[in-house]
């Protein structure tokens, strides 16, 4: 596992992932998942969470439904999961690496947040990781017409701080928000790189 994140030469702007990029939300949301959906009788595994993550909430619903052959109301059951984790949201984390690399390039290159995540809990997840008096930018699936893996989040992101698509430098821990970057021809930093992932550890005592 590598230490530090480097800046590639030439990046005038940094834009950030949130949920398992910023903050260490990735088992709450997973647990969250599990305990709503096994109302419905799905197993909600961890491969199954890794494969859908970055799809905006409602639209993770709509792909189950595809999955499982269910008819499962989006809203109803996307705000019953957030209620749980809302929940558990004070307990979340800071990813040290990529708070560092905020804390060092903040006020001297424009910084901004992309995230798959609703307004209200974005902006809360930020609060409580002491991470929201970095970020004047926050785009975020309220803002958007076409979630990851279109590139509508990050070239909001890259408009809203002036900086040219090509000139910034996106931090990411999902296929999804990956390939989003890419299409929007950004460079990319996969940050699970640089830290543990503990999905799997956080829930066995579940």
């Amino acid at each position: 596992m590598q230490n530090n994140i480097q800046i590639y030469p030439g990046i005038e702007g940094l834009i950030f992932d949130l949920d398992g990029t910023i903050a260490d939300t990735m088992p709450a949301h997973y647990i969250a998942w599990r305990e709503t959906l096994k109302k419905q009788g799905i197993d909600f595994t961890i491969d199954l969470f890794m494969e859908l993550a970055g799809i905006p909430l409602y639209g993770t619903v709509e792909k189950l439904n595809e999955m499982f052959n269910k008819n499962i109301d989006p809203v109803q059951l996307g705000e019953e999961k957030e209620d749980i984790f809302r929940a558990t949201i004070q307990k979340t984390r800071v990813i040290k690496p990529v708070a560092e690399i905020i804390r060092q390039y903040h006020g001297k290159l424009p910084m901004s947040v992309g995230t798959g995540g609703q307004r209200e809990i974005a902006e809360n997840i930020l609060r409580v990781v002491g991470m929201d008096n970095f970020f004047d930018i926050l785009v975020t699936s309220d803002d958007i017409s076409n979630p990851k893996p279109h590139p509508e989040t990050f070239l909001r992101c890259a408009e809203q701080m002036s900086v040219a698509p090509e000139n910034c430098q996106v931090f990411e821990d999902g296929v999804l928000g990956m390939n989003a970057a890419r299409a929007a021809g950004m460079k990319v930093t996969d940050v699970t790189q640089y830290y543990e992932v503990t999905i799997g550890q956080e829930t066995e005592s579940e």
